[in-house]
C-alpha cells in the first residue's frame, strides 16, 4: 500500500525483496528510491539501516539524483557482519516548503507580517527536535529574530537561511506525514567475500620428479606446501586446489583427453571416486589427512587461505554407485549415463540425479562440505552448479551459512547470464564471469559496467584470467604482452581476481588450432614447471603480478567493485577506468592490442576524480615509479614488448572532496 509520501521502487531490491542484497564488512553501497507527493510542498527522504540485532543507525539523509526526476539516493556503509535491514522514509518537509514561500513573497512585500509569523512558528517547532548540545538554542533566536519588529523584513529572514541554521535543521529536521518502504534485506558477509588474489595450483604437479625407468611420479601435499611461500611472495590471498580425491580408473582419460590411459596416467581429478574412497578421501599419492593439514596450515602461516573444488559428481569407480544407484540417471538399457555435453562425451564422469532422493543429496553435500570445513577449508570453488538444481543450492548454502556464515562459495558457471545472476542471488558469494571472452574497448567497458553496477548487488565476479580449461585465443596469439594485458585488466577492473599456475610463465600452447584447452593440459597429466629457470631467464611475468597485487593491498580503491568509472579515449584499442575508496583514486590506461604501439589522448571526467575541470595534478606510475601532470586531457604512448607492462597504473590523491555516487 502507497504511504502519505510516496515511496517506490527502493533499490537495491532483489527478488522482490524476498532475498537479501549483498555487501560486506565496510563496503558503501548506494540506496535509491522514487520519493514525490501531489502539490508543491517539499519533500525530503532518508535511509535508516538497521543491524543485526535490530539496532537503527543515524539515519542518512537522502539526495535527489537528477533534478525533477524524484529518484532519491545515499550512500550507506554496514560495519559488522550478518543479516541487516535498510528502509526509506519520506517525509513532508515544512521548512524548506516555507523558505521558498518566504524567499518569493518576502522581495516581494505580499503577506510579510503572516510569512515572517509562520516561520517563527515553524521554527520554534524544529527547535523541539533538536538536541540542547545541537544548536536548539540558535534555532530558537531565529524563532525570535523572525518575531521582532523592529528589523526590517529582510534582515528577520535572512536570520532563517544561514549556513549554520540550514546545517543544524538538516542534521535535525522537522519531519511531517512520515511514509516507510517496506524494510529490504542485506547480507553483509567477511571482506574476502569481495576482495582477493586466487592462485589455482595442482598439487600432483608440484615437486613431481622423473623416475629412473622415465616415468613422472606424482608431487604431494608436502612438496607443494614447498612452493606455498612462492605464491605468497607474489601477494595471493588464496590458494585454490581442484579435487584432491581418488580417481577412477575405469574410462581413465589419457593425455589431452585421450579415451585410452596407459598404467601410468593419472587421469583427471575430476573424475572423483575409486576403490580407495570418494569425496571424503585424498587420493593416496597426494599423502594423507596430516599432510593436508601441514599444506593448511603452511597456507595459513603465510596468511592464505585454502580453497577446494567442490564437484559433485562422480568416476564409475566411485562407492556411491553401488551404495546409491537412485543418485544417478538410469538409460533404458540399464546402465548409468556418463556425463555428455554433445558432441563432448565424458564417459569417466557420470552426473548425480536429484529428484529420487533430494534430501539424502542435500544432506550428504551438508556432510561432505562441513567434513572439509574441519579439515581447515572455509572456502569452495563449486564445480558446473548450473547442471543442478538452483533450489538445491540455496537449501544447502543457508543451511552451510546459518552456522558458518565466514565460509565462501564460489560458483563456476559459465553459463546463461540468467542461471548465474540466480545462482548468485540464492547464495553464492563469488561467480566467475565471461571476462575471458570479454577483450575489445567495448565489450569490456559494457560487460564490467554491468557487473560493476546492476549485477553488483548480488553478484560479486571473480574474474580469472585463464583456467585448466579455457586458453582463450588472445593468450593463444598475443605472446607476452597479452598476458600482462589481461593480467592488468583483471586485477585492476576487479576486487577479486584470479590466475591459474603456468600463466606467469605465459603458457599459450592449444591442443590443436581453434580449441581452448592447452596442449598437454594439467586435467590429465603431471606438469611439473621449472619456476626457478624460468625467474632467473627473464621468462616469468612474475614480477608484474606481484606488483599488482601490492597495489591491490595497498590501494583501498582497487578493493571495491561499484566504484569502477570509464573515461574516454580518442583510440579504441586503449581503455581508461578509475576507482576510488574516499581520497584514494587510481587511474588505469591499458592498450588491449598486444602486437602494436598505440597512442591516444584520454578525456578524463574530472569531477569523478575529484577535481576542478581545468586543474592539473602529479600522478605516480605504480608500475614505474614515473610521475607526471595530468589534467583533463593526456597524451599516451603505451608499447607492448618494450619491458614494461602495455598500461599505466596511476595513483592520485583529489585536492577537493569527492561527491556524488560512485556510481
Amino acid at each position: 500500500m502507497i504511504g502519505r509520501i510516496p515511496v517506490l521502487d527502493v533499490r537495491p531490491q532483489i527478488d522482490c525483496g524476498r532475498r537479501p542484497a549483498k555487501a560486506v564488512t565496510g563496503e558503501t553501497f548506494e540506496v535509491s528510491a522514487t520519493v514525490f507527493r501531489e502539490g508543491h510542498d517539499a519533500v525530503a527522504a532518508n535511509v535508516v539501516l538497521r543491524d543485526p540485532g535490530g539496532r537503527s543507525g543515524p539515519w542518512t539523509p537522502m539526495r535527489e539524483l537528477a533534478p525533477g526526476t524524484d529518484r532519491w539516493g545515499a550512500l550507506v556503509t554496514p560495519d559488522a557482519e550478518g543479516r541487516w535491514t535498510y528502509t526509506v522514509e519520506a517525509w513532508s518537509d515544512p521548512v524548506t516548503t516555507w523558505r521558498r514561500t518566504a524567499q518569493v513573497k518576502i522581495p516581494a512585500g505580499q503577506d510579510t507580517g503572516l510569512v515572517l509569523a509562520e516561520g517563527a512558528a515553524l521554527h520554534e517547532r524544529a527547535a523541539a527536535g533538536v538536541p540542547k548540545n545541537a544548536g536548539r538554542e540558535s534555532i530558537l533566536r531565529v524563532a525570535d529574530t523572525l518575531r521582532d519588529e523592529s528589523l526590517p523584513a529582510a534582515t528577520r529572514l535572512a536570520a532563517a537561511l544561514t549556513p549554520e541554521v540550514m546545517d543544524t535543521l538538516g542534521r535535525h529536521p522537522l519531519r511531517e506525514l512520515v511514509s516507510a518502504s517496506r524494510p529490504m534485506p542485506l547480507l553483509v558477509e567477511r571482506r574476502r567475500a569481495l576482495y582477493g588474489s586466487w592462485y589455482e595450483m595442482f598439487p600432483r604437479s608440484e615437486g613431481a620428479y622423473e623416475a629412473p625407468d622415465g616415468t613422472l611420479v606424482s608431487g604431494n601435499f608436502r612438496t607443494a606446501a614447498e612452493r606455498l611461500p612462492e605464491v605468497a611472495a607474489m601477494g595471493f590471498d588464496v590458494v585454490y586446489l581442484p579435487p584432491i580425491h581418488p580417481i577412477g580408473t575405469t574410462h581413465r582419460k589419457g593425455p589431452n583427453n585421450a579415451l585410452s590411459a596407459g598404467p601410468h596416467d593419472v587421469g583427471s581429478p575430476w573424475a572423483i571416486g575409486s576403490a580407495e574412497g570418494g569425496h571424503d578421501a585424498i587420493h593416496p599419492d597426494l599423502g594423507t589427512f596430516e599432510d593436508f593439514a601441514h599444506f593448511v596450515r603452511t597456507a595459513r602461516d603465510l596468511r592464505m587461505e585454502v580453497a577446494l573444488d567442490f564437484a559433485l559428481q562422480c568416476s564409475p569407480d566411485h562407492p556411491w554407485l553401488d551404495k546409491h544407484p537412485e543418485w544417478f540417471h538410469h538409460r533404458a538399457d540399464g546402465t548409468i549415463a556418463y556425463a555428455e555435453n554433445p558432441p563432448k562425451k565424458y564417459q569417466d564422469i557420470h552426473p548425480i540425479a536429484f529428484d529420487a532422493d533430494f534430501r539424502g543429496l542435500v544432506k550428504e553435500t551438508e556432510r561432505l562440505l562441513r567434513f572439509w570445513m574441519e579439515k581447515g577449508v572455509r572456502i569452495f570453488r563449486v564445480d558446473n552448479p548450473h547442471t543442478k538444481p538452483v533450489v538445491f543450492w540455496e537449501k544447502v548454502i543457508a543451511d552451510i551459512n546459518r552456522t558458518d556464515p565466514d565460509v565462501i562459495f564460489l560458483a563456476e558457471a559459465f553459463t546463461r547470464p540468467a542461471m548465474m545472476r540466480t545462482l548468485a542471488q540464492v547464495g553464492f558469494q563469488q561467480s566467475y564471469t565471461y571476462f575471458t571472452w570479454r577483450n575489445s574497448k567495448q565489450e569490456l567497458t559494457e560487460y564490467l559496467t554491468e557487473l560493476s553496477r546492476e549485477s553488483a548487488d548480488c553478484m560479486r565476479p571473480n574474474l580469472f584470467v585463464n583456467t585448466p580449461d579455457i586458453l582463450h585465443a588472445y593468450l593463444q596469439h598475443g605472446g607476452r604482452a597479452a598476458f600482462e594485458v589481461r593480467a592488468v585488466l583483471a586485477a585492476t577492473l576487479s576486487p577479486t581476481w584470479g590466475v591459474y599456475a603456468g600463466y606467469e610463465l605465459c603458457e599459450g600452447t592449444p591442443v590443436r588450432d581453434g580449441s581452448e584447452e592447452y596442449l598437454d593440459s594439467e586435467k590429465y597429466q603431471l606438469r611439473p614447471r621449472d619456476w626457478q629457470t624460468a625467474g632467473r631467464e627473464g621468462r616469468s611475468i612474475a614480477p608484474l603480478i606481484t606488483a599488482l597485487n601490492r597495489l591491490r593491498r595497498r590501494h583501498p580503491a582497487l578493493q571495491q567493485l561499484r566504484a569502477l568509472h570509464f573515461h574516454h579515449v580518442d583510440n579504441d584499442a586503449v581503455l581508461a577506468y578509475s576507482k576510488r575508496e574516499g581520497a584514494d583514486v587510481v587511474l588505469t590506461v591499458v592498450n588491449l592490442d598486444p602486437h602494436h604501439t598505440h597512442e591516444a589522448t584520454v578525456s578524463l571526467d574530472m569531477p569523478e576524480l575529484g577535481l576542478d575541470r581545468h586543474e592539473s595534478v602529479p600522478v605516480r606510475d605504480e608500475l614505474t615509479g614515473e610521475t607526471y601532470h595530468w589534467g583533463r586531457d593526456n597524451y599516451v604512448r603505451l608499447e607492448p614488448g618494450s619491458g614494461i607492462a602495455p598500461a599505466h597504473v596511476l595513483s592520485l590523491r583529489p585536492s577537493s572532496p569527492i561527491g556524488g555516487s560512485p556510481n
